[in-house]
Order: C-alpha cells, then structure tokens, then sequence
C-alpha cells in the first residue's frame, strides 16, 4: 500500500521525519509530497526543501520524495496512493484535519486518510514555530536535523546559537513585594 504523506515542509522538522519513520513501517511506501503553495512565502525553495528532505530521509529505503501542485487527493491518484498520511499533535489539529478528510472523501471515494498521534516530545512543534524560534535567535538544533538547522540559520544570518550561546546577565529577585493571601 503506498501513503503519501502531504505537506510544505518548511523546514521539515524532526517532528516530521518521526512520521515519515513511522509510517515507512506500516506502509510498503510513503511518498513525502512537498506541496507548491503560491499562498505562501516560503523560507525555502521547493527544490531546497526536496533537497532536506532526501537528505533526511536517505536511511528509508521505501520512501520517497516528490512535489506536486493542486489537490492533494488528485496527486495521490496520479501516484496510484490509497491512503494519505497526517499527523495530529493537538485536538485543533484533530478539528482541521478531519475536516480535511472528509472533504477529501467527497473528492475520492478510493483514497482514505490514516492520522498518527505525534510522539509525546514533538507534540508541540510545527515548523513555523521552529522558524520563529531561529528568527528571534534561539537554538533550533534540537528541533530539525542538523543540516537543516545551518541552512535555517544562515537564512537568518545567525550562527548556531548552541555553538555561539548568547551570554545574559542574570535576573535579580524581586525585593520587598508582599504578597496577601486568601484564607
């Protein structure tokens, strides 16, 4: 059974490539689909972020990377797919992603939508988040796969804030605050 599993991948974070993994187990192939949105700005390339992802995902020998424009349910038939791949880290993402779903549905009677529940430690990380970290200057090398993490900082002409850590000054304590309490 082959599952593509959509998406703009912006950076692709580690997130993602725990469910590519994971579903690389369950199907014979998943195809990571990068999705060409003339709605967005991204921060890279179509061709760079294929790029990223092949890198990482190089260990996989069933899955396979690719881009594509229009609907999704339309690329998944041209890729004789039967099943698409989304993660859920939230019950807001549960909320969009059904709808997602069914709507697809009523495209595509043949193609059904598997949802896998996010590892507990990438529940709350999207790749916008990992951007607006890196954009402010903190340390995404935890977040995305090394490689990804120098071509992110380099967009933002910053270095490795784990190799460059910024240096703070320590936060007095609050003196003479008084605090009542409630019997």
């Amino acid at each position: 059974m082959i599952a593509i599993y959509p998406g703009s991948f912006d950076p692709i974070t580690l997130g993602h490539l725990d469910l590519i993994q994971r579903g690389s187990r369950l199907f014979e192939r998943v195809i990571v689909a990068v999705l060409r949105n003339p709605n967005k700005t991204p921060l890279f390339s179509v061709q760079q972020r294929l790029e990223q992802i092949r890198l990482s995902t190089q260990h996989l020998p069933n899955v396979e990377v690719d881009s594509f424009d229009g609907l999704t349910v339309n690329y998944a038939q041209m890729r004789h797919a039967q099943v698409l791949l989304r993660g859920l880290r939230a019950v807001s993402d549960f909320e969009v992603e059904l709808q997602m779903a069914h709507t697809n549905k009523t495209l595509s009677t043949q193609i059904e939508t598997v949802f896998l529940a996010t590892s507990n430690e990438y529940s709350f990380l999207s790749s916008s988040v990992v951007r607006e970290i890196a954009r402010f200057g903190g340390s995404i090398d935890h977040l995305v796969p090394p490689h990804i993490a120098l071509d992110i900082y380099q967009c933002y002409n910053h270095n490795s804030p784990m190799l460059n850590p910024i240096s703070t000054e320590a936060i007095p304590p609050l003196k003479n605050i008084s605090v009542e309490r409630e019997a």
